[in-house]
């Protein structure tokens, strides 16, 4: 199937490792034009180098971004227009945090929880709609997608911060996506299950650190949660990432797509 993506221009924010890098590599291998951000040079740097290795492709622009800084993203996206004209493509997305119950999080805890995966999240698309809307209106492609996770949708016991902050992307990105369909433009999420990625690692050692079971049994019971039965590899992931924001996909809007191996057990 041709995605029509070739020659499309996207921004995949926390693209240095985990999930991000992965929709990034699969958006290159599509053809797009691709700008990553992280908030450290010198890994931003390395994934530009080790994507362009996998992609076989040069159209990668690593920018340094903290997607908490408002003033960040506006530069960031200046970068990205500055450099290819237009930006038809966002994927919104930032490192998940800490594990935990109601009682090891204090109030500023759950404040930058919620600065890091909802308020960056809703910056990240605010400031990018003068670019998204023009890439609707000149070439009939413009889409937004964020990255959240599977416990938005049947929460995950020790993730009060991300059960959280990931529930309030929902009702952002439901809310836009009535907003902007009018003129063309599509917003979903996109909601991984337990995928094999360095995020994955952390949650498994915060959990083995509060029970004593081995790293390897807490995953098992993780797979074995799963239709399934295995977890996720992220090219898995980041293909579905690449569909959704592809032409083809153009009459999908304000979904939240489960990417979990049958983790979720609700109807709809």
């Amino acid at each position: 199937m041709d995605l029509g993506l070739k020659g499309k221009v996207a921004f995949v924010a926390g693209a240095s490792s985990g999930l991000g890098y992965a929709a990034a590599l699969a958006l290159l291998k599509e053809g797009c034009f691709v700008a990553i951000c992280s908030r450290n040079e010198e890994r931003i740097q390395a994934a530009a180098a080790k994507l362009a290795q996998e992609s076989n492709s040069n159209n990668i622009l690593p920018v340094v971004c903290n997607v908490k800084d408002e003033a960040a993203i506006q530069a960031a996206y200046q970068k990205v227009t500055d450099h290819w004209g237009k930006m038809n493509i966002l994927i919104a997305n930032a490192g998940g945090p800490p594990a935990g119950f109601i009682d090891d999080f204090n109030a500023d805890q759950w404040r930058e929880a919620l600065e890091l995966n909802l308020i960056s999240t809703i910056n990240l698309a605010r400031h990018a709609l003068p670019a998204i809307k023009a890439a609707a209106r000149d070439e009939g492609l413009a889409r937004i997608l964020m990255i959240t996770s599977v416990s938005a949708r049947q929460p995950i016991p020790n993730l009060y911060l991300s059960n959280t902050a990931r529930a309030g992307v929902q009702g952002f990105a439901k809310s836009l996506s009535e907003e902007l369909g009018p003129l063309g433009v599509t917003v979903n999420t996109i909601m991984p299950g337990f995928t094999k990625t360095e995020r994955l690692s952390e949650l498994s050692e915060a959990v083995q650190k509060r029970t004593g079971q081995s790293i390897a049994e807490i995953e098992a019971s993780w797979a074995d949660a799963n239709a399934l039965k295995r977890m996720g590899d992220p090219s898995e992931f980041a293909a579905t990432v690449a569909f959704l924001v592809s032409k083809p996909a153009a009459y999908i809007t304000g979904i939240g797509m489960v990417v979990d191996g049958g983790r979720v057990k609700h109807l709809v």
